[in-house]
């Protein structure tokens, strides 16, 4: 038996997922959760406590103490190490790891004959890694902004300045401690770093990963260089030490890098050939792992935050959204929207009209039509991402006169609160250069997936078929899935196969959960220019407009 084994190094958790390489199917599965299982860590939810609620970090020895608890678990269950060919991996984006000078040697020198944590105590700059969820970086966006140009920015690397990106959470770094930049021989992404693990040695960043920078040169040379106004943006007078710190370049996502480090071939039994392919971020990992093959695909997963991601053969990154290199496709690129608003805001409705029932939520769904009369509800619950609203928030309702009221009736309030969001989705994925004629098929998944009557007003909207898949773990499982293509490419034409023709060798187990109404999407694509015309009404009182808009 041939294995292909992916990890995903999350913001809860460490995960491993083998699949087959004869089916692709999933043989195991392992997990290890911070908070319950490093308790000495005292995180929650994977983060360390802050006075300043802005400021999100992660204790990085904690990573690196799970990698002896995972791989010791999967020694004790008898997995065959000795199977598997190549292997990849998750991290969640944005998050930065910083390595102390002498670092590279200590990876090289790693004993088998010790845990990994004791070993690389001493191997990093800060303890501490600013991560996804940080947003103490309003300063430093306005700055690299200012330097470099919104709309340029933009354009360059796939989005504007967003305080979470690894760009924007280095610089601040830079300015308020020198000394321990002065300190770093290298900085990571979280991806990279995981995998400089397993190689024994620095491992470059990868295009798609490296698109959550703000530093990386979206759309010229395939996306393998950094863009160096961002660089010189975000480190005054010393670009050059950056780009020293960071690496040369970039590299393509199914790129294999070498093979397994000596530390894990001695220690847990891999073999010697086993191929380590780069790392990616977890959002790629996730594009992979639900089975996206070309541009037209496009995935919705609906949760506490609704992410819609989708392949894309043209890229066109403005004011929402981001764009990224494709990680299974170096010709082509991934957009992404994240919409905080998500099960949040669908719950509020349903508490508060349909007395907390599904089944009543949907037979007021199925009581309105595809438009809604013209009424169109906007929920931010919460400050929104896309569109963004900085710190502001409410709820915003106009009837099909475009005047604002109060209250809508209670099966117009459940079609507004599901139609305005999928709107929104449209309407953002043309701004990224998604065209929406280009739109073949919606994978949804999430807990929201499984409500059939969301999902006929997803297919309505976009006017294509909405399938489902029960698919848990997709971002460690994308990454076993990109392991094996990494390899498969090795020996393809050109160093590159395709990861449809890769995926033929498999199965995967979508379900057809609805398909568009008759006449649907021409109601909504005339009901489009209204809906953004009453967005902009919206930002526009909040502050938020789109000649005044501002970070989240």
């Amino acid at each position: 038996m041939t294995l292909y084994l992916g990890f995903d190094s999350s913001t809860q958790s460490l995960k491993a997922t083998a699949v087959r390489a004869a089916d692709l199917q999933v043989f195991k599965r392992y997990v290890v959760n911070f908070d319950t299982e490093l308790p000495h860590f005292r995180t929650s939810g994977g983060m360390t406590p802050s006075d300043i609620p802005a400021r999100v970090t992660s204790p990085v020895l904690m990573w690196i103490e799970a990698w002896d608890l995972l791989l010791s678990k999967m020694k004790s269950d008898s997995f065959p190490f000795v199977e598997v060919v190549a292997t990849s991996g998750s991290g969640q984006q944005h998050g930065s790891v910083y390595w102390a000078q002498g670092a590279s040697r200590v990876l090289a020198e790693l004993d088998p004959d010790q845990a990994l944590a004791p070993q690389l105590n001493g191997a990093f700059a800060r303890m501490e890694s600013p991560i996804w969820a940080d947003s103490s970086t309003g300063a430093q966006c306005a700055r690299i902004e200012a330097a470099v140009g919104r709309q340029t920015l933009a354009k360059a690397t796939g989005s504007r300045a967003y305080e979470r990106f690894t760009g924007m959470q280095i610089a601040k770094l830079i300015e308020e401690e020198p000394a321990m930049y002065a300190k770093c021989e290298h900085i990571s992404l979280v991806s990279s770093a995981m995998c400089s693990l397993f190689l024994g040695a620095y491992a470059p960043v990868d295009t798609s990963d490296g698109s959550g920078t703000n530093l990386n040169n979206l759309q010229e040379l395939g996306g393998l260089t950094w863009y160096d106004p961002a660089l010189a943006a975000a480190a005054p007078g010393g670009a050059a030490g950056l780009r020293a710190r960071l690496g040369p370049g970039l590299c393509e996502s199914h790129r294999a890098l070498g093979s397994v480090a000596p530390y894990f071939v001695k220690r847990y039994g891999f073999s010697a050939t086993c191929l380590v392919v780069a790392w990616s971020g977890d959002n790629p990992c996730s594009l992979a792992g639900l089975g996206l093959q070309a541009p037209g695909d496009v995935a919705v997963s609906m949760g506490t935050s609704d992410t819609m991601f989708a392949m894309m053969a043209s890229a066109s990154p403005g004011e929402d959204g981001m764009v990224l290199r494709n990680p299974v496709d170096p010709n082509s690129y991934m957009g992404m929207l994240v919409f905080k608003n998500g099960s949040l805001a669908r719950e509020q409705v349903l508490k508060t009209v349909c007395g907390g029932q599904w089944e009543t939520w949907a037979k007021m769904l199925a009581e309105t039509q595809p438009g809604n009369g013209g009424s169109i509800g906007f929920y931010f619950h919460s400050p929104e991402i896309t569109p963004t609203t900085g710190d502001q928030s409410g709820v915003f309702r106009f009837d099909g006169e475009e005047k604002e009221v109060g209250s809508f009736a209670p099966s117009t309030e459940v079609r507004a609160v599901v139609e305005g969001k999928f709107l929104a989705m449209r309407a953002f994925a043309q701004g990224i250069g998604m065209d929406p004629t280009e739109v073949k098929r919606i994978i949804a998944t999430g807990g929201a997936s499984s409500n059939k009557a969301i999902l006929q007003v997803l297919a309505d909207v976009f006017g294509v078929p909405v399938f489902t898949l029960d698919q848990s773990d997709s971002a460690s499982l994308g990454a076993a899935l990109r392991a094996g293509h990494g390899l498969r490419c090795l020996s393809s034409e050109g160093g590159f196969l395709s990861f449809a023709k890769f995926l033929a060798g498999g199965s995967i187990d979508y379900k057809l959960a609805a398909q568009p109404a008759a006449g649907a999407k021409e109601v909504y694509t005339k009901l489009l220019p209204r809906f953004l015309k009453l967005q902009e009404k919206v930002l526009s009182s909040l502050g938020h407009g789109s000649a005044k808009r501002q970070r989240t």
